[in-house]
């Protein structure tokens, strides 16, 4: 007789075993809904309720309490499971909301046209960029019979800044796009920057898609940081880096970007422009350039 009343009793136990079981297997379902979103209505079903089904668990055989175990460890991995998740899922969107903001940032930092004016030359010809002179106002008009001649040495400084860029030679090997980036080059070797600014906008602008494209920016942002244009040079190497981001010379100008806001006293814009450096070139970015990378990095103090 206590063997036939037993025998009911084991089989409730793991009818609730199986039911459970059941659950745990939607559960995963819905689990993998989550992590592989968009997945196929015939493989993944609805929220799943919990099971609040009345019922009592009765004493039975080692092997359903074995069983019964099991299933206990297993809804604890599956909650585990689906906790950590959806804490991924929320970091995740953290990071994203994050980085949008900061390019956002960027883009409305930088992005913004300048207001300086900068001669363009209409070809390679040497033109000499020449501040008009200085005069100053004088007392009210008195009758003359003579006009005043100009001095002979108000034409000199230009004499002299003509004659510097005449220096400079022009290269012709039939390559107009790689002559008037060495063109520019060489006159900013030559130290003339605002000579050299307007030469390399114009090879950006004649070949915004050539190679030499992003040497001639890099290069302009260079001339404006040497003339001690921190802004300006700024405002170039984000637009290099943004505009040719796979361009041989933008991770050269995400670095110099980080040291014009260095200068400018914008430490902690520098130093996310390095840590950008870090995550997007890193050990890919020729040595030259970790190496000045190192070393902007210590002088901000990132």
């Amino acid at each position: 007789m206590a063997l036939v009343a037993m025998v009911p009793a084991a089989q409730a136990q793991e009818t609730g075993i199986d039911k459970r079981v059941e659950r745990l297997e939607k559960e995963m379902r819905a689990v993998q809904r989550s992590v592989f979103p968009g997945g196929a209505p015939a493989f993944f079903e609805g929220e799943i309720a919990p099971d609040n089904t009345p019922g009592a668990r009765v004493k039975t055989s080692a092997p359903v309490i074995d069983l019964t175990a099991r299933v206990d460890a297993l809804e604890a991995q599956l909650q585990s499971l689906t906790g950590q998740t959806e804490q991924n899922a929320f970091q995740l969107r953290e990071l994203e909301k994050q980085f949008t903001a900061y390019k956002t940032e960027m883009d409305k930092r930088f992005a913004a046209p300048t207001t300086g004016t900068e001669a363009t030359p209409a070809g390679l010809t040497p033109v000499p960029v020449v501040k008009p002179p200085v005069t100053t106002p004088t007392a009210a008009a008195t009758p003359a019979k003579k006009p005043v001649a100009k001095p002979a040495a108000a034409a000199t400084p230009d004499a002299a800044r003509l004659a510097l860029v005449k220096k400079v030679e022009i290269p012709a090997t039939g390559n107009d796009t790689k002559d008037g980036y060495d063109y520019g080059y060489r006159l900013w070797e030559a130290k003339l920057y605002p000579e050299a600014q307007a030469q390399l906008k114009q090879v950006v602008t004649k070949w915004p898609n050539s190679s030499q494209a992003s040497f001639a920016q890099n290069l302009l942002g260079r001339a404006y940081l040497d003339e001690g244009k921190p802004s300006l040079a700024a405002v170039a190497f984000y637009n290099n880096y943004k505009d040719r981001p796979s361009g041989a010379r933008a991770p050269h100008s995400l670095v110099y970007m980080g040291v014009a806001l260095d200068k400018l006293g914008r430490k902690a814009d520098a130093c996310k422009a390095f840590r950008e450096f870090d995550e997007v070139y890193g050990a890919k970015a020729p040595q030259d350039v970790r190496t000045d990378a190192a070393a902007a990095k210590t002088k901000a103090g990132c």
